[in-house]
């Protein structure tokens, strides 16, 4: 499959990208490259302007400083490498190390995987097949302006025909585990720049599922200590369980990120679980804050797994049987804070 043509632009800067953004009503950043080709490919997305931004060295670095500062173009391969992340933000470093495969790690970034694109069995498949179903309301028509299944022109959401929203789902293994860390995201725009807790890069959308402005870029995740307090005498520590057809190399059908902190007398202190790829948008768990103050016991772990598993709304658009993706999240949930409980 070849792309459809489009004009290229290697950008000298972050506001040189910022500016070029602006400039030009369908324009995409291309970092690794791993998501935006083959969906251009697909004719899933048909950018007028790609815009490079790979090789910037203010996108590249690692910092560290009271926390940890990771710029938005470092490699996946890089960040489940790094010692420190490893050492300090375990769930990083496990999520980064399960995407894809070797080679795709090594050419897909870390800002890349935040803004992966929405999937679902409807909308990744190829141009022919969904002209074949009229398409759907991701991608409402082909690149020959074949006409979309809807009356209105704005296609159907095959999972769900009667909706008004796309339920594709978010297949991110990063976003889980930052989240679960209590990482924030810098956004530069033609304003400057501006910090969010990355949660609030996200919402519940299929289609508009990024909060991040069209002429905005992000720059560079920061990890605080501060954002995760604790007793010199606590300890901390962090996991991602992913859940996939093939271990190899699939995306997540499920992701669980859990970050806890104990006392020395196994007290939690803090807790944050994150579901992944069960939503248009990864799910911080409310009900995580019931933990504080309560040891780990396995009945606690298996009341608290089985609240968890609401929040899983599995539809008709990944990989396996529905009703036992909807159960797998209370194993994995326990699986997690079992592992963190038992190496604190």
């Amino acid at each position: 499959m070849r792309a459809p043509r489009f004009r290229y632009h290697a950008a000298q800067s972050v506001p040189d990208a910022v500016a070029a953004l602006a400039g030009e009503e369908r324009a995409m950043l291309l970092a690794g490259g791993t998501d935006l080709v083959p969906n251009m490919k697909r004719r899933q997305q048909r950018p007028d302007l790609v815009i490079g931004i790979r090789r910037l060295a203010e996108l590249r670095r690692i910092g560290n400083g009271s926390g940890l500062s990771i710029g938005a173009c470092v490699t996946l391969a890089e960040v489940a490498a790094h010692p420190l992340i490893a050492a300090k933000y375990a769930a990083l470093a496990k999520a980064a190390g399960q995407v894809a495969t070797v080679h795709l790690r090594a050419m897909g970034t870390l800002g890349g995987n935040l803004c992966l694109d929405t999937r679902c069995n409807y909308y990744d498949q190829n141009y022919e097949w969904r002209r074949a179903i009229n398409f759907c309301m991701k991608a409402p028509l082909g690149t020959d302006g074949h006409a979309c299944a809807s009356p209105d022109g704005t296609g159907i959401c095959w999972v769900a025909t009667s909706s008004p929203r796309c339920w594709a789902v978010s297949s991110t293994d990063c976003a889980p585990a930052l989240i679960a860390l209590g990482a924030d995201v810098v956004l530069a725009g033609p304003g400057g720049e501006r910090r969010i807790p990355l949660e609030q890069l996200y919402r519940s959308d299929g289609m508009a599922y990024l909060t991040k402005g069209r002429d905005e870029v992000l720059v560079r995740v920061e990890l605080e200590d501060a954002k995760t307090p604790r007793r010199a005498d606590a300890k901390f520590g962090s996991t991602y369980w992913k859940l996939r057809r093939r271990g190899s190399f699939d995306f997540p059908v499920l992701g669980v990120a859990a970050a806890l902190g104990f006392h020395k007398d196994g007290t939690v202190e803090s807790a944050r679980v994150v579901l992944g790829a069960v939503e248009s948008c990864p799910v911080l768990v409310p009900e995580a804050a019931s933990l504080v103050g309560r040891k780990l016991s396995d009945e606690v772990v298996r009341e608290f797994a089985a609240s968890c598993a609401r929040y899983a709304r599995p539809l008709d658009n990944t990989d396996f049987d529905l009703a036992w993706r909807k159960k797998v999240v209370k194993s994995y949930v326990a699986g997690a804070l079992t592992e963190l409980r038992d190496r604190a």
